[in-house]
């Protein structure tokens, strides 16, 4: 059995995706004057979330109605999930690294969303292995994505609460400055009133951002194309389905080159921050499936193989474009370098490269079935 672990595990190292990922990463080290333009990376991205829109829209035509309820049961408790990984994140954090309460809180967020680009990279090594998952899961990406979103809003809240200065540093640390006491007077309600927008305009941004909004409209257009039979679809999967390894690869070239960029931002953190972000992913992923398999025995639903382990990718994956964008926004006294070192300098860069391999074979032994 470990003989086979072992076989596969390797095999599964060396697709052409990961090649290419490996072949990014190393063009900083070599130091090729190469930059990935980036209007090109925005169309990648794009394509990317389109084309798995619409495959799980498409598949998700032929579900029976009767499925459902296990589908949204399911859903519910994926974003679930996430939000207690991004809290028990926040927990591992602080006695691992000296950073900054405020970048553990943001940091704790990454965690409790998702990656859209180790979801592609999954789906795309699934399928160049034959191994089949459930057609809902492009919607479980777009839900598990805003769990961290709210964890990181949540966490730093209360930090504000218990004095966060303007520049983001609580009491104790270095350089923190304490805030004047503010008098309740005529203001107060302007001041509250603010407080509540800003609120507010964060919780549209983190359920409606751009990579949410293609990602479930192109579910939607897919579920209605297939709707209408395989001749309606038959010409626009040459294009969303037949060519989405190869520019995945060339998406996953550019993510190696930006990967490698970031390492250099972990300097400042620690071996601590280092060891967290390269561990923590398996600890979630085993919790991502056990879930999955508790709540597949629980409810008598019987998931594909692929689901499990793309299940436990949603779980083990750190976000660098939703809680970027919501975090710039609503917390800016956080670092912006810290977590994206760590979500995609660290934990992206071993969830492609030895993650999902990893955890296909744990999803092989825990599940009721081999794929």
């Amino acid at each position: 059995m470990l003989h086979e672990f072992g076989q596969n595990f390797i095999h599964n190292l060396f697709t052409p995706l990961l090649l290419f990922f490996y072949f990014g990463f190393l063009i900083p080290i070599l130091r090729v004057p190469f930059e990935f333009p980036r209007v090109v990376y925005q169309a990648l991205t794009m394509y990317l979330l389109l084309a798995i829109g619409w495959q799980g829209g498409e598949e998700l035509a032929q579900i029976s109605p009767a499925d459902l309820g296990h589908i949204v049961g399911f859903v519910v408790v994926g974003f679930v999930l996430n939000f207690v990984i991004g809290i028990i994140a926040y927990l591992l954090l602080k006695p691992v690294t000296a950073i900054r309460l405020i970048d553990k809180a943001t940091i704790a967020g990454y965690y409790g969303s998702d990656s859209a680009g180790t979801f592609a990279t999954c789906v795309g090594v699934l399928t160049s292995l034959g191994i089949a998952f459930d057609a809902y899961m492009p919607i479980m990406l777009a839900v598990m994505e805003i769990p961290g979103c709210l964890v990181a809003l949540y966490l730093v809240a209360r930090l504000r609460v218990r004095g966060l200065d303007t520049a983001g540093n609580m009491p104790g640390e270095p350089e923190y400055a304490p805030l004047e006491t503010v008098k309740v007077g005529p203001g107060t309600a302007a001041r509250s009133e603010l407080v509540h927008h800003t609120a507010g305009t964060t919780l549209r941004e983190a359920l409606l951002n751009p990579g949410v909004c293609l990602l479930i409209g192109a579910v939607i257009v897919g579920f209605v194309s297939g709707l209408q039979g395989q001749k309606v679809i038959h010409d626009y999967n040459t294009f969303f389905v037949t060519a989405f390894q190869g520019v995945l690869s060339v998406f996953l070239l550019e993510m190696g080159m930006a990967a490698s960029r970031k390492l250099k931002d972990l300097k400042s953190a620690g071996y601590g921050f280092v060891v967290f972000a390269l561990v923590v992913p398996n600890l979630f992923a085993v919790l991502g499936i056990l879930v999955a398999r508790a709540y597949s025995v629980v409810t008598h639903t019987n998931f594909q193989p692929g689901t499990y382990v793309l299940f436990a990718v949603l779980c083990a994956a750190a976000s660098y474009i939703a809680v970027p964008a919501v975090q710039r926004m609503a917390i800016p006294e956080a670092s912006p370098t810290l977590p994206l070192a760590a979500s995609l300098g660290l934990t992206f860069t071993y969830n492609v490269t030895i993650g999902i391999s990893l955890y296909i074979e744990i999803a092989r032994a825990i599940g009721p079935y081999s794929p």
